[in-house]
């Protein structure tokens, strides 16, 4: 059965357009990576500069705060900037025993904490 140009066309077609379709799915998957990689900087910086600096560290306990999502609130539950772990260990720890419905803190009084530890190093 021979193929007629037509249909030598329409595969060249359908097979142009999966290239296609794969290139722009490795675009988008590499602009996610990329958005993902300047987000994880900039917090990084954030948590590093809060450490060192209690305005900043004012303004981090206030995203915390304002975070939409309990569950993203429960993962900062005993956080203070500083911190690889949260107090009492593992994260899993931490936010098992939150209470929900409370506004979340990164730790009682993490911004005195900071002002006193920065004005004693």
């Amino acid at each position: 059965m021979a193929e007629t140009e037509l249909e030598r066309a329409e595969k060249r077609y359908a097979q142009a357009k999966a290239r296609l379709l794969a290139l722009k799915n490795r675009a988008a998957t590499a602009a996610r990576k990329m958005d993902t990689r300047r987000k994880v900087i900039l917090g990084g910086a954030l948590v590093d500069l809060a450490a060192r600096d209690d305005g900043a560290a004012k303004l981090l306990d206030r995203l915390v705060r304002n975070l939409p999502r309990e569950q993203d609130r429960k993962a900062f539950v005993g956080w203070k900037p500083g911190d690889a772990l949260p107090e009492g260990g593992a994260p899993d720890e931490a936010t098992d025993g939150a209470s929900s419905g409370s506004g979340v803190s990164l730790a009682s009084g993490s911004a005195a904490a900071l002002a006193s530890s920065a004005r004693g190093a």
